[in-house]
């Protein structure tokens, strides 16, 4: 086992503190012998047995067996099968993998309680991330839970309060950058380059993606099975890659002989990765002032756009841009019709689907898992400025019949 450059397949041992490529700038993945992961599997058996969660993969994670764990019990999250909104999109399995469910709320913690477990075993002191909301909130809880200073690099004015208060309670030392996301990053990125005891968790990190693929083993573990198409928010596109990279371990294992097709998406006003997509995948044009309601992905220069393409091109899926309006109205229907209320970058995939059954790409009969990658109190502010607000009248009955139209339907309750 060691990190891989994803460009030009440099080595580098796993306990070496690095983030990119020194020869070349690219991206580091974990890559495991041959045989590697299977026989770790049928060595350390007990793994089979345990509940749902991040740690229950222990044996196909790069965690040395005497480091102490960062954990908040994340990983087992829902996959809710959705009988209403499935008869309302005219699709017969729609299944919705709710990551709203972990921690902190997001998906995030699944990469970082491996991240900061790892960060300690190599002697950082302290850990670092640029962040849209999310990042900021999981860092900030796992990084308190493991002992370690925190540090959050926002874009001013452009994360969510529900995700920033997080970041704030947990002690994290926020700081605000005047630019957007990707400025944040470049900050970070510096910084930690100067002090090598600030650790860097963002998904550049090889090891977020080591925990984040674990989502994509669940996901079979849950459903018995593979299903035909994954559906999947694209922000700084990591996540689609990291589940790709899990449901191709377990092939290799011979735990699953077939594939799904992944889909990434991304609003229209943010879309860089869904345009190097239909572009053939060859170069990718940054957005500089991403715009969309959807916070969570509202990334212009995302740093594993690679990855990302190449998850999509390799399992046969596709990309896909929606509206800010398409996805408020998927972010009402799941809520309205299952009860799921997820924040606007997670409802997406809901918005992607609907167009992708009606150009026929996804069959009616097909089996798809869209997956919601955080909770819908992360961005509560949503909700106020897109939804009507609640009627006010008297603290009278007659007025609130009146509005609820049933004055002229009262129902007589017979006693029994």
């Amino acid at each position: 086992m060691n990190l891989k450059c994803f460009e030009c397949s440099k080595a580098y041992e796993l306990d070496t503190i690095i983030y990119t490529c020194i020869d070349c700038g690219g991206l580091l993945e974990v890559v495991y012998e041959k045989g590697e992961l299977l026989a770790n599997a049928e060595k350390e058996e007990a793994w089979k047995g345990l509940p749902l969660s991040v740690w229950k993969y222990y044996p196909f994670l790069p965690i040395g067996k005497g480091s102490s764990r960062v954990t908040l019990n994340e990983g087992g999250t829902g996959l809710h099968i959705t009988e209403k909104l499935s008869a309302f999109l005219g699709i017969s399995r729609l299944y919705i993998k709710n990551e709203g469910e972990n921690p902190t709320g997001s998906f995030k913690d699944r990469g970082m309680t491996i991240t900061v477990t790892k960060a300690r075993e190599l002697g950082a002191s302290t850990v670092i991330c640029a962040s849209t909301g999310n990042t900021s909130a999981s860092l900030s809880a796992y990084g308190a839970r493991g002992g370690l200073k925190r540090i959050v690099i926002i874009p001013t004015g452009k994360v969510a309060y529900g995700k920033l208060s997080q970041a704030m309670m947990c002690g994290a030392n926020v700081i605000q950058v005047q630019g957007n996301f990707d400025n944040a990053l470049e900050v970070v990125m510096e910084l930690t380059g100067r002090h090598t005891d600030i650790y860097l968790v963002n998904s550049i990190n090889p090891f977020r993606i080591e925990g984040q693929k674990t989502l994509g083993y669940e996901m079979v573990d849950q459903l018995g099975g593979v299903p035909d198409w994954v559906i999947i928010p694209v922000g700084n596109a990591g996540n689609i890659s990291a589940v790709w990279k899990g449901l191709l371990e377990f092939r290799e294992m011979g735990f699953i002989d077939r594939l799904p097709r992944m889909v990434g998406v991304q609003a229209e006003g943010s879309s860089p990765v869904v345009d190097a997509f239909e572009s053939g995948g060859k170069r990718i044009e940054n957005v500089k002032r991403p715009e969309t309601v959807a916070t969570a992905i509202r990334i212009g220069a995302p740093v594993s756009w690679k990855k990302a393409v190449r998850a999509m091109m390799d399992s046969g899926g596709t990309a896909m841009k929606v509206s800010d309006d398409e996805i408020l109205e998927a972010q009402g229907s799941l809520a309205r019709l299952e009860g799921l209320f997820v924040e606007p970058a997670s409802a997406s995939p809901i918005a992607a689907l609907k167009k992708l059954i009606r150009n026929g790409t996804i069959a009616r009969d097909e089996r798809v898992v869209c997956v919601a990658t955080g909770h819908g109190l992360k961005d509560p502010d949503i909700i106020s400025r897109f939804y009507e607000k609640p009627i006010e009248v008297p603290a009278k009955i007659d007025a609130i019949e009146e509005i609820l139209e049933l004055k002229e339907k009262k129902t007589i309750v017979a006693a029994i």
